[in-house]
């Protein structure tokens, strides 16, 4: 009896250091990331800081009117306000108290289009519990749509967490980072025929590049080197006209774009729709984007505390620069031209508990005018 426990424990233990090793293969390694900064445009000093929290903000939206919707970062597993309305620098649950538990899981990805409805992605415990986008109309702060994702496009593992909508309302545009299954791709919901198609996922430009990311706080590696986050597909904005759509992998050297209405047809293949993807420029490793009236985009860099620019002719820049920024995660203008970030520090959420993510409170929302306009809600 003594012996079959001995062999059945090393049996075991030989089982579990087969898995570490295929997880450290699969998910470990990776290579710093060059620095890319430049002198700051604006001195720390233009960062405005709106809103001091105790729960870390995960994605914002800004309505035209000035009204500001915000996520609490699913990773810091909020136990009361999932998804809430910041009201003179106080979060209000949103559209109330009792949709925090009927209707969210791990909301995330926020957006206000311009029929003034908000729309929301939840990932669904990455799948695990079914993804789901919701529409709120903003004039009665009622759910107007609902649509669960079947499986086939966003089933176990996956992780809608950021999204765009066109400029007419009917076609969202959703990244699917999908960390843990190594399945990145984008997904287009068209809300009139209420269908989902996945894109793009075997194409190059949603997947991660082997690179760690070195936040000040510290290296996004865990687990002794065994996992290393290196996430596919996450940065997603659109232009003012709804003829782009830019994306790019967080741990990517690169912003891609490709025409919304070459996502939009159903009659391209994978390999048409491949070659119609083109490469804007270089970027640092990166989380939220927008995109301004004048096609610069505005990437945060996670890496160094800052906000950059690439201008159409491929130029970046620092915009500014914040040591306050521990992760500087979605952007979105608001009115007056001015730029919103939500600040999640990743680095003291992901897989820390709870009194830890507690002690590193309070949390934080900025804004900054950058000097070009852009469209609120995006």
């Amino acid at each position: 009896m003594k012996r079959a426990v001995l062999i059945f424990g090393a049996v075991l233990l030989g089982l579990v250091a087969l898995g570490a090793v295929a997880m450290g293969l699969r998910h470990g390694g990776g290579a710093p990331y060059p620095d890319l900064s430049t002198e700051p445009q604006f001195p720390a000093s233009e960062l405005e800081m709106l809103a001091s929290l105790d729960e870390p903000p995960g994605n914002m939206a800004v309505a035209a009117d000035g009204r500001i919707f915000l996520t609490i970062h699913p990773e810091s597993r909020p136990e009361n306000i999932k998804l809430a309305e910041l009201v003179n620098g106080t979060l209000v649950a949103f559209p109330g108290q009792s949709e925090q538990e009927e209707l969210w899981v791990t909301p995330l990805g926020v957006v206000v289009d311009r029929q003034n409805r908000l729309w929301v992605i939840d990932h669904g415990l990455h799948g695990m519990a079914g993804a789901r986008l919701v529409s709120i109309d903003l004039a009665s702060n009622t759910v107007i749509d609902r649509f669960d994702f079947p499986d086939e496009v966003a089933g176990a593992l996956s992780f809608l967490q950021d999204l765009q909508i066109d400029p007419e309302g009917r076609y969202v545009y959703i990244a699917d980072v999908n960390v843990f299954g190594n399945r990145p791709a984008l997904v287009v919901y068209d809300s009139e025929t209420r269908t989902a198609r996945r894109l793009l996922e075997d194409d190059a430009s949603v997947r991660p590049q082997d690179y760690v990311i070195r936040n000040p706080i510290k290296d996004m590696v865990f687990f002794g080197g065994l996992f290393v986050l290196k996430p596919g597909v996450d940065s997603i904005g659109i232009d003012r006209q709804g003829e782009w759509l830019y994306y790019a992998a967080m741990t990517h050297e690169d912003m891609f774009r490709v025409r919304t209405a070459d996502l939009n047809n159903e009659q391209l293949s994978a390999a048409e729709l491949s070659e119609r993807v083109e490469t804007v420029g270089q970027k640092p490793l990166s989380d939220g984007i927008s995109v301004d009236s004048e096609q610069n985009v505005y990437i945060t860099d996670v890496e160094h505390n800052a906000i950059v620019r690439l201008s159409p002719d491929r130029r970046l820049q620092t915009v500014i620069r914040d040591e306050r920024m521990r992760w500087p995660d979605s952007l979105c203008y608001g009115p007056d031209d001015y730029l919103y970030v939500a600040d999640s520090a990743i680095p003291d959420l992901m897989l820390r508990s709870k009194d830890h993510i507690r002690q590193s409170a309070p949390y934080h929302v900025y804004r900054f005018r950058p000097g070009t306009p852009g469209l609120p809600g995006q």
